[in-house]
C-alpha cells in the first residue's frame, strides 16, 4: 500500500506480520479521529485496564518520557504495521529500555477489540490509530489519547 502521504506507514517485511493486510480497494487510510466515533470496544477505560494490569515496571529503571505506538486497523478490525517512537519531555527522540518498549508493543499488538469503521457508503475501511504512553521513572502513568 503506497499512497505517498506524509506519515503513511508502508509495509516492511522486516517489521510487519505478512498475514496482516489492508483493504485493497481503499486508496487512502484515514486517521481514527476522522470517523467521529470511538474505535475500541469499551473505549479508553478498557485499554487502560489492559495496560495497567499487564505492564510491569522494570526494576531499577528511571526512564521518563513519552512512547507513541502508531498502527493500522484494517477493515476486519485487525491491527498491524506497528511503529514506535520515543521521546523525552522536550520531545527529543530517545531510546527506552527494551524491557519497557517490548512490553508496550506486545500489549498493543494483543489488543483485539478494535471496531470496524465504515465510510460514507457503509463499506468497512482501514484507519490509523495510535497510543501514547507517559512514563515516569519507568512507571506507566497515563495512556493517551
Amino acid at each position: 500500500h503506497i499512497n505517498g502521504r506524509i506519515g503513511d506507514i508502508e509495509f516492511d517485511p522486516t517489521l510487519d506480520n505478512t498475514t496482516f493486510t489492508t483493504c485493497s480497494s481503499q486508496p487512502l487510510i484515514r486517521q481514527h479521529f476522522m470517523f467521529g466515533a470511538k474505535t475500541y470496544e469499551g473505549e479508553k477505560i478498557a485499554i487502560e485496564r489492559i495496560f495497567f494490569d499487564a505492564y510491569q515496571k522494570p526494576e531499577d529503571n528511571n526512564e521518563t518520557g513519552l512512547i507513541r505506538i502508531r498502527f493500522v486497523v484494517n477493515c476486519e478490525g485487525r491491527s498491524g504495521y506497528f511503529r514506535m517512537k520515543a521521546m523525552d519531555w522536550q520531545y527529543v527522540e530517545k531510546e527506552f529500555d527494551l524491557n519497557i518498549t517490548n512490553q508496550l508493543m506486545e500489549i498493543t499488538k494483543a489488543l483485539d477489540s478494535w471496531k470496524i469503521m465504515k465510510n460514507q457508503d457503509g463499506k468497512p475501511q482501514d484507519y490509523y490509530q495510535y497510543l501514547i504512553f507517559k512514563l515516569e521513572s519507568g512507571e506507566l502513568m497515563e495512556i493517551m489519547p
